[in-house]
């Protein structure tokens, strides 16, 4: 009798495993560093809303990798696809801070091609949900003004 629960339970082991690794992206908001310069440019838009996902790849106990896609509203009021991928190290329990090679498509930066940027970015992570934060640095015709974006990952259980 208690191999029949076991039975149950044990093939279910690996789909647990991978769905923590899983987490949906919540887009959300901008700062811009120069907000006179970001109205004169129309791209001062800074609730961002939007929706991706991202894939956790543990490592070792003080580094982790992730990859991202996703779609939102950018700061030019125009639909950004990205995608991408990084690596953080762990600070401590709840600090990350890392780096990532992001894809960017939108009509708002770099006169509407698609664009690659390295980019740092930090995060705070807790069981349910990472709280992120990435600097986009002003970069002469891709982006002429410099932003911090912010997003939340919320991990699936």
């Amino acid at each position: 009798m208690v191999r029949t629960p076991l039975l149950r339970i044990v093939p279910t082991l690996p789909v647990c495993a991978f769905a923590q690794s899983w987490g949906v992206n919540t887009y959300g908001l901008s700062h811009h560093f120069n907000r006179t310069r970001a109205h004169e440019l129309h791209v001062d838009n800074e609730v961002n809303p939007g929706l991706g996902v991202r894939y956790r790849v543990p490592h070792s106990e003080r580094i982790s990798g992730f990859f991202d896609a996703g779609a939102y509203r950018d700061s030019g009021r125009n639909t950004a696809l990205v995608a991408g991928g990084g690596a953080f190290f762990h600070l401590s329990e709840r600090w990350r801070l890392g780096g990532a090679v992001a894809v960017l498509d939108s009509d708002t930066y770099n006169h509407g091609k698609t664009t690659i940027a390295p980019l740092p970015v930090a995060a705070f992570e807790t069981r349910l949900v990472t709280l992120n934060a990435v600097y986009m640095p002003r970069v002469s015709e891709i982006n002429e003004v410099a932003t911090l974006g912010f997003w939340a990952t919320w991990w699936l259980r």
